[in-house]
């Protein structure tokens, strides 16, 4: 089998578009300007952010002063979370949160802390075998004291949509507020806010070829929070720091181009994909897809292999050119199973036993051919190998 580099860890990151990038040039030496300043060149940094917003509102379905520029998805999960809560309880409406047990650690880790040093109470609701929280469960899990419920949209891991719309329904109904970190759909699944229900959003640009660095959060019109960051005025006093007017610009534009082009894209993301796992899974036996097999993201594959440990597979996939993924990006090395499949109850091997395959824009059937080939060799020497060591 001739070598061939095949990127398939596009859930980590993309490469930056060209387009992407020239729109962003002329505001790193020619339009250089603080926004904040009152001058010309000042003004002009300002009006490049304010197209930017009002490029993002069109395709959110929001208005311009919902959106908080941020350094991305962490960052804009922290300012949801943590900015949310704090109001929330000085105004004396509660202090419990509503989460899962397969959100981004940007979100669980960010709950733990005001529950470990504020004081704050959390409900960690149950998923399926496929990584969905049921509307049931929901709803018996909020209280009087209940002011926040954080679900993803789409997990970073497996690839599973949640059911946003009839969660964020119920989450209305009680006057609590919804927030979804939607990272990983941003590019690929709708995201009008108006639509899905939300009250709060985290976007990361360069989850959709745009620039790393830079984020957004939506936050509907009424709903208060104090910025995870102190200084000056910014972004209408949520989010102190100068402006990555590049960045901003950057993110519009890619998020531009990917909803301009979005059902093209979603069907090449998705032949991609299915050819993924169908080679996989019938290539050879003991392969399983995890995660749910038709509500997952377009360019999103993963799977768990009996007498195979993930890291190991993953090294085997780099020394053949396939990158892919042992789960999360925040995890790879991490001999610790995947939390987020203990979740859906697998046991401990079978969590160690992961591989994420995510396609791209570029990804062609050629590539997805050779990896196939690739894990199926990896597998089978991985499964000699373990099979050798028991029997010695």
């Amino acid at each position: 089998m001739t070598k061939r580099n095949v990127y398939l860890d596009h859930s980590a990151t993309t490469p930056t578009d060209p387009r992407v990038v020239e729109a962003m040039l002329p505001y790193f030496s020619e339009h250089f300007g603080n926004a904040s300043s009152i001058h010309q060149f000042g003004r002009q940094a300002e009006r490049a952010i304010e197209d930017a917003r009002q490029t993002i509102t069109n395709i959110l379905n929001c208005q311009p002063n919902e959106i908080v520029f941020t350094s991305g998805g962490s960052e804009s999960d922290n300012l949801a979370i943590r900015g949310f809560a704090t109001v929330a309880r000085a105004a004396g409406k509660g202090n419990h949160i509503i989460t899962s047990p397969v959100e981004h650690p940007a979100v669980t880790r960010t709950i733990q802390q005001l529950v470990d040093y504020a004081g704050f109470t959390s409900t960690i609701l149950p998923v399926d075998e496929l990584g969905q929280v049921s509307i049931i469960s929901l709803e018996d899990a909020i209280r009087d004291d209940t002011i926040l419920t954080s679900i993803v949209y789409a997990n970073n891991e497996i690839g599973t949509l949640s059911p946003l719309t009839q969660l964020a329904e119920i989450t209305q109904k009680h006057h609590v507020a919804f927030h979804t970190d939607a990272v990983q759909a941003g590019g690929q699944m709708t995201l009008d806010v108006e639509e899905l229900g939300v009250d709060m959003l985290s976007l990361s640009a360069h989850k959709f070829y745009g620039p790393k660095g830079v984020g957004l959060l939506y936050v509907r019109d009424g709903i208060d929070l104090i910025p995870s960051q102190s200084g000056g005025s910014h972004e209408r006093g949520r989010r102190a720091g100068t402006q990555n007017t590049p960045g901003i610009v950057g993110m519009a534009k890619a998020l531009e181009l990917a909803y301009s082009d979005r059902d093209a894209r979603i069907q090449h993301l998705a032949q991609m994909r299915d050819q993924l796992i169908d080679g996989i899974l019938s290539g050879f036996s003991h392969s399983h897809l995890s995660g749910h097999p038709t509500e997952r993201l377009p360019s999103h594959a993963s799977f768990v292999f009996d007498g195979v440990d993930g890291n190991k597979l993953l090294m085997h996939l780099d020394m053949k050119g396939v990158a892919g993924s042992s789960g999360s990006a925040c995890k790879t090395g991490n001999p610790e199973p995947s939390g987020v499949l203990l979740a859906l109850g697998y046991d401990r091997q079978k969590a160690l036993s992961s591989l994420r395959l995510t396609v791209g824009l570029h990804t062609t059937q050629e590539d997805v051919e050779y990896a196939i080939r690739a894990v199926s060799e990896s597998v089978t020497t991985l499964r000699k190998l373990n099979s050798t060591v028991k029997s010695s």
